[in-house]
C-alpha cells in the first residue's frame, strides 16, 4: 500500500534560471514535471525531499520547435504531444513510435521528455514499499550496502528503462544541460553513466532543458519486449537508425535499453559498413548485442532471456528496415 506523501513546500518558477536557483537554495530539492516516477517513488518512501520544484510553468519548457538542420524540444514536452506532433510524426517516426509505446495514455498525458530521459533506474529489490525494502534489508541503491542483484560487486546493477533515450541515441541526439554555470550541449550519451545508483551525470542542480536532433536521411525505428503490451517497462528495447545506398549499408546504429544501468550505443558496428543485410551480417548483429547487454535479475524476467530478446529484436528491426 502507497502511503501518504510527507509535506513538503512547492515552488513554481517561470525560468529555468529562478528553478535552479530555487534547487540551490535548498539542498535536497528535487525537480518535478509530470511526476509520475517521483511522486510514486516519494510515495514508497524510496525518494524524499522537502521542496520540489515544479517546472512546468517554465517559458519554452513545452515547445517543439523545427527548421532545415533538425529539431529542437522542450524537456517539458509531454509524452503525448510528442507523439501526436505531426513534424514528429512526418520527419521522426521511431520518436513517435517510442513515445505511443510509454506506459498508459494517462501517464503520457502528464509524463515528459525530461522525466523519461532522466527516468530513475529500477530494480525489484528497490522499486517496492517501504516495509519490504526494510524487512528484506535495504539494497545498494537505497540506504543499503549490498547490491541483492550482484551480492560480491561493488556496483548497483538497477536498469534503465526508458523508451525515449535509444531513439535519441540512435538518431545522433544532443542535449542541452542548464545549471548554475550556465548552458551546455552535449551528445545524449554523455548523460548517461553506467551506474545504477548514479546513472546520470548531471552536476546539482542541472537539468535537461531540451533535446536537439539533427535532420536525418537515415530510415529509424524502435521495438520492445515487455510483459505485457501496455504499462509495462522495456524488458529490451532496441533503435536502429539504417541508412543503405547500392544494397550496402552505409550508416548504421544501434541504441539498447531495459538490459543495462543506462541506455547505449552498440559498438563496434562500423565492421558492418559496406556489408549488406544478409544472415552473416544479422548473425554479427546477434553477437554483438549478446555480448554489450548486461542484463541482471533486476526484473521478473530472466536475465538470459533478455539478453536474446534484445539480441532478436535488434535482429528484426534491421531486416525489417533493410527491407524498407
Amino acid at each position: 500500500m502507497s502511503a501518504r506523501l510527507s509535506e513538503f513546500q512547492l515552488v513554481q518558477p517561470a525560468r529555468i534560471e529562478d528553478a535552479i536557483a530555487a534547487f540551490v537554495a535548498k539542498p535536497g530539492a528535487r525537480y518535478v514535471a509530470g511526476g509520475t516516477d517521483l511522486l510514486v517513488n516519494m510515495r514508497r518512501g524510496i525518494v524524499s525531499a522537502d521542496r520540489l520544484i515544479d517546472l512546468s510553468g517554465v517559458a519554452g519548457w513545452g515547445s517543439i520547435d523545427a527548421d532545415a538542420e533538425g529539431m529542437t524540444i522542450g524537456a517539458g514536452v509531454t509524452i503525448a504531444a510528442l507523439a501526436r506532433d505531426p513534424i514528429v510524426i512526418s520527419r521522426y517516426p521511431a520518436v513517435a513510435q517510442a513515445a505511443t509505446s510509454i506506459a498508459g495514455p494517462g501517464h503520457r498525458n502528464v509524463a515528459t521528455v525530461g522525466g523519461n530521459l532522466c527516468l530513475d533506474t529500477r530494480c525489484i529489490y528497490y522499486n517496492q514499499s517501504e516495509w519490504w525494502r526494510k524487512s528484506n534489508d535495504y539494497c545498494l541503491k537505497n540506504r543499503g550496502d549490498t547490491c541483492h542483484v550482484a551480492p560480491q560487486g561493488k556496483r548497483c546493477h538497477a536498469a534503465f528503462s526508458g523508451d525515449l533515450a535509444p531513439v535519441f541515441l540512435a538518431l545522433g541526439a544532443s542535449a542541452e544541460i542548464a545549471g548554475v554555470d550556465g548552458r551546455r550541449r552535449v551528445p545524449l550519451s554523455d548523460l548517461y553513466v553506467e551506474d545504477g545508483r548514479a546513472h546520470l551525470s548531471l552536476k546539482p542542480g542541472e537539468l535537461v532543458a531540451s533535446v536537439h536532433l539533427p535532420a536525418v536521411l537515415a530510415a529509424c525505428a524502435y521495438e520492445k519486449v515487455r510483459a505485457r503490451g501496455a504499462i509495462d517497462y522495456p524488458l529490451a528495447g532496441v533503435a536502429v537508425a539504417l541508412m543503405i545506398a547500392g544494397g550496402k549499408i552505409v550508416m548504421l546504429r544501434i541504441a539498447l535499453t531495459g538490459t543495462n544501468s543506462r541506455p547505449f550505443l552498440l559498438a563496434d558496428v562500423d565492421q558492418f559498413i559496406g556489408k549488406s543485410v544478409d544472415d552473416a551480417m544479422l548473425h554479427g548483429v546477434d553477437r554483438l548485442v549478446q555480448r554489450q547487454v548486461q542484463p541482471m535479475r533486476t526484473t521478473l524476467a530472466a536475465a538470459h532471456y533478455r539478453r536474446l530478446a534484445a539480441a532478436a529484436v535488434a535482429r528484426r528491426v534491421v531486416r525489417r528496415l533493410a527491407g524498407a
